[in-house]
């Protein structure tokens, strides 16, 4: 069975728990989003982007959490484990969710653009993989994309301030080629 799964009440208390590591990435300049890994009402793993700081395209949160469930539980197979992300995965990290046997997927704001579960791909709904992943979307979708929105909002207006400190729109770019 795969597919669409209804939220519970446990669903909202976990989602909560992400957007506090979500907003640990935004205070270190990275997009605000986080995830945990859930066994039997218990954090296991727990991750947010840092891409950034790393240098790494695979920094995201949902693999950081998957990785840290990996090493509080020595095993790679998540079995009978739920994980909560405020923003819908992309392709990436979808097979990778779907590689440890993640039971089910929680995420808060769909993703137009790289979203992999229902709003650009829809990457459970092939047939044939090795495990079926349930997934629950939109809890707490609103103040999920509002962390992103508020976050992108506030680079926007820096990069703003920067450009008019450095000489109008379009500087940045010029003293970063080092023209």
């Amino acid at each position: 069975m795969h597919g669409q799964y209804p939220a519970s009440e446990h669903d909202y208390f976990w989602m909560k728990q992400a957007q506090i590591l979500a907003a640990r990435a935004a205070a270190l300049g990275e997009v605000p989003i986080g995830a945990l890994v859930i066994k039997e009402n218990t954090a296991v793993g727990i991750g947010w982007n840092r891409r950034e700081q790393a240098q790494l395209v695979t920094e995201h949160a949902e693999l950081m959490a998957l990785q840290d469930a990996c090493t509080n539980l020595s095993s790679w197979r998540l079995d009978g484990c739920d994980l909560y992300v405020t923003l819908e995965p992309c392709l990436m990290c979808a097979g990778a969710i779907q590689q440890a046997r993640i039971r089910r997927l929680i995420f808060g704001a769909s993703d137009p653009k790289t979203g992999a579960i229902h709003s650009r791909w829809h990457s459970y709904d092939l047939t044939g993989l090795n495990h079926d992943v349930l997934w629950t979307a939109g809890v707490l979708k609103e103040s999920c994309s509002k962390q992103i929105k508020d976050f992108f909002y506030e680079l926007r207006q820096e990069n703003k301030r920067t450009e008019q400190k450095l000489g109008g729109r379009g500087a940045r770019r010029r003293n970063a080629k080092g023209n």
